[in-house]
């Protein structure tokens, strides 16, 4: 099988511990291991010992967050590249640290390696930011369905009636529960907006058996309620800063019916502003796992459902998701992202 890296190297990265092997096929002939720690001055001997070796490529597995840090060490002087652990699988029972390296090495020798994508750091700062968000929604939605319990606990229906127990209204009748109002007249007064229209039934829903518990949960809920949209507020503008060099391009796709600005700043966090890492639409569209993949065996086509889950828009992001499906079947990715203005 033809070589096409004379010399390159592979890693087995873990937690504490790098195994690498250097394998050079033009003279002099030679293939080294050796072992390396994780901290940064264990990296930048690697760097060297690399280096020394005359390594032009380095590929390595995405193993966890661990892959990160040897990423930005390697990254100014050599041709990385980042493997699907599952899509360079060893054989079975020959499994150790060092053949693990000197597989990658031999299979990045002969280009059998499939680079993962890997954004620019600009990019990967802003996908941090936008993940620790869907995060800090999704606790959120978390903590409204733990005080949605406690009210139902007191026999408080006040889900029933208000589709949001955290809006203006269902905050101020659940401040007012915390200091030890009870009365439901004096509770469903607080309403406010088109929930006024709705008194009876709040007054209905507020009569219950609240005790002292009761406020206790919901006041510790509402805390951390509080400081969790506090987090919130300093993020969106942790991300508003990040997203200003290139805040042209992500209102560009909220052109693009059923984008809204949340989504336009997911996608740009998620796929970059160059779309040349993406030979075709539909490349990008497999990445993302928004197409059926293929499988199928003995003329039998099995499983066929794709890898994204798009029932789930907690965060605003779904549905913008379908719809950048369907607009990059038909059209190409430059229109839908383009990298000039």
């Amino acid at each position: 099988m033809q070589v096409l890296y004379a010399r390159c190297a592979g890693l087995d990265v873990h937690k504490d511990t790098i195994v690498a092997c250097v394998r050079c096929v033009s003279p002099p002939l030679h293939q080294e291991v050796r072992s390396f720690g994780t901290t940064t001055t264990e990296l930048l001997a690697l760097a060297d010992w690399l280096g020394e070796h005359g390594c032009t490529h380095v590929a390595m597995e995405a193993t966890g967050v661990y892959w990160k840090p040897v990423w930005h060490i390697l990254e100014p002087e050599f041709e990385l590249v980042l493997a699907n652990a599952a899509h360079i699988r060893n054989v079975p029972g020959r499994k150790t640290d060092v053949n693990d390296a000197m597989w990658i090495a031999d299979l990045l020798a002969h280009g059998l390696i499939r680079s993962s994508f890997v954004p620019p750091q600009a990019i990967q700062q802003l996908r941090d930011l936008t993940r620790t968000r869907k995060q800090l929604v999704r606790e959120i939605s978390q903590h409204s369905l733990r005080i949605q319990k406690v009210l139902e606990d007191a026999n408080l229906k006040l889900g029933s009636v208000l589709s949001n127990v955290l809006g203006k209204s269902g905050r101020a009748m659940l401040d007012a529960l915390v200091q030890g109002r009870t009365d439901p007249g004096e509770l469903a007064a607080l309403a406010q907006g088109t929930a006024r229209n709705k008194s009876a039934e709040l007054r209905e829903a507020l009569r219950g058996r609240v005790t002292e518990h009761h406020r206790t949960m919901l006041k510790l809920h509402l805390q951390v309620v509080d400081a969790l949209q506090s987090t919130l507020q300093e993020l969106d503008l942790a991300v508003g800063k990040a997203l200003a060099p290139i805040q042209q391009r992500a209102r560009l796709l909220t052109t693009m019916p059923g984008i809204s600005e949340l989504t336009a700043n997911v996608v740009v966090a998620e796929i970059g502003v160059d779309m040349t890492r993406f030979p075709t639409s539909g490349h990008l569209v497999s990445w993302a796992g928004l197409c059926p993949r293929s499988d199928e065996s003995a003329g039998k086509r099995r499983s066929t459902r794709v890898a994204a889950d798009l029932s789930d828009d907690r965060d605003g992001v779904g549905n913008g998701r379908i719809e950048c499906w369907r607009r990059l079947k038909f059209d190409p990715p430059m229109r839908a992202l383009p990298t000039q203005i």
